[in-house]
């Protein structure tokens, strides 16, 4: 028992690992005035229990806390990579100036504290990296520290002694780092009043709009007496479809040999950037609502039906071919919570609700021909998880050289995976790769890997925690509480009143350009949404790429 608790063997480390898991999970339930840390708790068990003594050796954590990381960038990479182009269509690009301007305004701020204080501006990249929880940043600085030191005559010994003083400065304002984010949001949230519920409701109606539907009536004498089939084929590549249409009062959904006459109504579905070019190609609007359709359609229902059947991922729905081989016509994709108009191109993968719409029978028909089994969908697919994993390590680890830089940029461990899983989650289906996991499998995974993460952090940090802060170390946590704190809230601001972003939004951008899994841990479980995690993504790649790259070229600064 004496070996258990006291050497640092195998089930010693699972041991501490899983006390500080636990105890930081149980600490979680507690609210203050309805605000909880979250899974943050366990930074703060960990810095605790290492602190007296209980805690693996440095290789162990290594592995854990990166190990952790890439499980839950990877599940946020495959959860949001369906939707992640849409989202970077929508507004990535002004998103990820935001997340730039967070970027350097933390880097402008490091340089002013140094200058003004007596720190050292090394000193001070291994506070920020702290301050901002980028593992990444901290690692890249240490390395271009000590080629630096060597390449200028300082023994091994000398520069691995300069690069534990960054790592003295990260330990002591990581803590800061993941409270200070947090405060921000919670502060900001506070200053504009701002009612998540509704913030959510807002957000929600925008992502309907993605797939909008229109009431129009045929106005265009140019297909009069023109079969629907033609139209479409004549209008060529279009990202609209033609749900049903009412003639004479009677509803059907289109056949190949449907005719258009003039006063058709046609219920559509479509994008909103589609909206003129429909109302060219057949008329204008007209007053309905979606209920006057299904008050008068009595052969023709509506339901949603689940791909189950991975031998379909890949497929278009042109080669499906449900509305001539089986009489139902689909007009919506959901995929990861995102609606996505059902056109002739788009393509198939496991896990897709299908809107369809047809008769009864033929619906029952196509769903087992899809699968529509829930059994199916519990069936963990763990080949493109892990092969993703391999792919993401491996490009994660290749360098990137820039002029005047002598060490060469790598994403780095994180970017990796993450960049991988967004591109398997959006292209897998194009390639015949099924991605699919349940939402609980992947919160799973997602849950296991920040708790590894964040334990594996509080150990490591907790043997010089206290050390450090007697040492003087406490100035260094008033400037990682300045470095995280000032730069976000002015983002925030900038984000909120200039760019009129939503507060999930901004959620996601601060969590990202903070390369923050605690943040973004929290701000999912305090507002009870997994839409942040989508903005997360579109500034995460950029975010963590500037940010490993601004470390490098601050210890270039300070060495010069």
């Amino acid at each position: 028992m004496y070996d258990l608790f006291f050497t640092q063997g195998v089930a010693h480390t699972i041991l501490v690992l899983c006390f500080v898991i636990g105890t930081g999970l149980y600490l979680s339930r507690f609210k203050v005035k309805g605000i909880s840390l979250g899974s943050t708790w366990i930074i703060f068990a960990g810095i605790l229990v290492s602190h007296f003594g209980f805690t693996a050796d440095d290789a162990t954590l290594h592995f854990v806390k990166e190990f952790g990381l890439i499980l839950f960038v990877f599940s946020i990479g495959l959860q949001v990579g369906p939707g992640f182009f849409h989202s970077l269509r929508a507004g990535g690009v002004k998103m990820n100036l935001l997340a730039a301007l967070n970027v350097l305004l933390a880097c402008g701020l490091t340089i002013l504290l140094a200058k003004l204080t007596t720190t050292d501006l090394k000193t001070m990249v291994g506070v920020m990296s702290g301050a901002v929880t980028n593992t990444p940043g901290l690692g890249s600085a240490q390395q271009t520290l000590v080629d630096v030191c060597t390449a200028t005559g300082s023994s091994i010994q000398e520069a691995s002694s300069e690069a534990h003083a960054l790592a003295s400065g990260y330990a002591v304002a990581y803590p800061i780092g993941v409270i200070g984010a947090i405060a921000v949001v919670l502060l900001m949230r506070a200053v504009f009043r701002i009612d998540p519920g509704k913030e959510l409701e807002i957000l929600d109606t925008g992502n309907k709009e993605n797939a909008r539907r229109m009431h129009v009536a045929v106005e265009n004498p140019a297909i009069f007496g023109q079969k629907i089939t033609k139209v479409l084929s004549d209008f060529g590549k279009h990202n609209f479809v033609v749900s049903r249409i009412m003639h004479d009062g009677v509803i059907s959904f289109p056949e190949a040999d449907t005719v258009l006459y003039e006063g058709d109504r046609l219920l559509i579905v479509t994008y909103p950037a589609e909206v003129d070019k429909i109302r060219i190609l057949f008329g204008e609007e007209v007053p309905m609502h979606v209920q006057d359709w299904v008050e008068k359609d009595h052969n023709v229902a509506t339901r949603r039906i689940v791909v189950t059947k991975s031998s379909l991922t890949g497929k278009t729905l042109r080669q499906l071919s449900f509305r001539s081989a089986y009489g139902v016509n689909v007009t919506r994709v959901v995929r990861a919570g995102v609606e996505l108009v059902a056109s002739p191109e788009l393509f198939i993968q496991m896990g897709d609700g299908l809107v369809c719409v047809g008769p009864e029978k033929n619906i029952n028909h196509l769903a087992g021909v899809v699968g529509n089994s829930a059994e199916e969908l519990n069936k963990p697919n763990l080949v493109p998880i892990f092969l993703g994993i391999v792919i993401g390590v491996i490009f994660g680890s290749i360098p990137i050289r820039f002029p005047g830089i002598p060490q060469a940029v790598r994403l780095g461990l994180a970017g990796g995976p993450l960049i991988i899983a967004i591109l398997l989650g959006h292209f897998g289906p194009k390639h015949k790769i099924t991605t699919y996991t349940t939402a609980s499998a992947n919160l799973m995974i997602r849950e296991i890997g920040i708790s590894l993460f964040l334990a594996a952090v509080g150990l490591g940090a907790g043997r010089s925690f206290v050390s450090s802060i007697v040492n003087g170390g406490y100035w260094w946590i008033l400037y990682g509480a300045a470095i995280t704190m000032i730069p976000p809230a002015i983002t925030f601001l900038v984000a909120r009143l200039a760019a009129k972003l939503n507060f999930y939004q901004i959620c996601g951008l601060l969590s990202g350009s903070m390369t923050s899994p605690p943040l973004l841990s929290f701000s999912q479980g305090m507002y009870s949404s997994d839409s942040v995690s989508v903005y997360y993504a579109t500034v995460y790649p950029l975010s963590m790429f500037l940010r490993v790259i601004m470390a490098q070229i601050l210890i270039l600064i300070a060495m010069a």
